[in-house]
């Protein structure tokens, strides 16, 4: 069950490539299959799918994210 946060998405994803250099809209995705996050918009009830991938080792290398229908 991935961790839901109440928040603007575009807000929410600008603020990750503060801290992460690589953040991709990607649909088809594979590590969007579980995501690690569902950012739900309070306003309007957008919602949308973010998953961290990481290398074998465990370091973060990027974030990929995409829109719920």
């Amino acid at each position: 069950m991935p961790t839901v946060i109440k928040r603007d998405p575009k807000r929410f994803l600008k603020e990750l490539r503060i801290h992460y250099g690589d953040v991709w809209k990607m649909p088809s995705s594979q590590y969007l299959a579980s995501p690690d996050f569902v950012v739900v918009d309070p306003k309007t009830g957008k919602k949308t799918k973010v998953s961290f991938v990481s290398l074998d080792d465990g370091e973060v290398v990027g974030v990929v994210y995409d829109d719920l229908s």
